[in-house]
């Protein structure tokens, strides 16, 4: 009885923490550097919180990661996806002025409006834009999940990360621990593929 026991408890963590080294491994070798990654013809910007004076410290980040990727010409346009409802502070209008002042032009960005999940944003940015290969930006810590769905979703995905510990250390912290959890909805979407949330109020 001693033996089961054991095995059980050493058996749950691993059954939990099997989902988030999923993520890892269908995004193995694909996590870059702004110096490493491989040209792809469009950025994936995923959206995070907007403020009322612009992108969030974290968003900003993510935004300069794909200003940068575009300026050394390593993607040829930028998709910004995220929820542009008033009540998120209109996400993707944010991201895009504020890659326009970061001087990527205009006609080179475009946005995906209702990107309320990153299922929905890899999804919505296949159907809709006509991606098949991109370069995945995100946070770091939400890096291999991202690559990860969007391979499952049929993109042939790389990304960049930014790695925000330095300068953000609570948010990033948090953001790694919110990983463990959100993986577990990220292997359903990959093994259901739903349809993405529709357009909200």
């Amino acid at each position: 009885m001693a033996v089961w026991i054991v095995a059980v408890g050493a058996g749950v963590p691993l059954l939990a923490l099997a989902p988030f080294a999923w993520t890892y491994l269908a995004s193995a070798g694909r996590r870059r550097t702004l110096q490493t990654v491989p040209h792809r013809p469009v950025a994936v910007v995923l959206g995070a919180a907007a403020w009322n004076d612009g992108p969030s410290p974290l968003l900003a980040r993510r935004l300069d990661v794909a200003a940068r990727l575009f300026e050394d010409g390593r993607v040829d346009r930028i998709i910004v996806s995220g929820d542009n409802r008033e009540v998120s502070r209109r996400e993707t209008d944010t991201m895009t002025d504020y890659l326009v002042a970061r001087g990527v032009p205009a006609e080179r960005i475009e946005a995906d409006r209702y990107g309320y999940r990153t299922w929905d944003t890899c999804v919505r940015v296949r159907d809709l834009f006509g991606v098949q290969a991109a370069t995945m930006v995100t946070q770091s810590f939400h890096l291999p999940r991202t690559v990860a769905l969007a391979r499952a979703a049929g993109i042939d995905a790389v990304g960049v990360g930014d790695p925000s510990l330095g300068a953000r250390q609570r948010s990033t912290v948090v953001g790694y621990a919110r990983e463990v959890g959100a993986a577990f909805k990220a292997l359903r979407d990959a093994a259901l593929r739903p349809a993405p949330a529709r357009a909200q109020p």
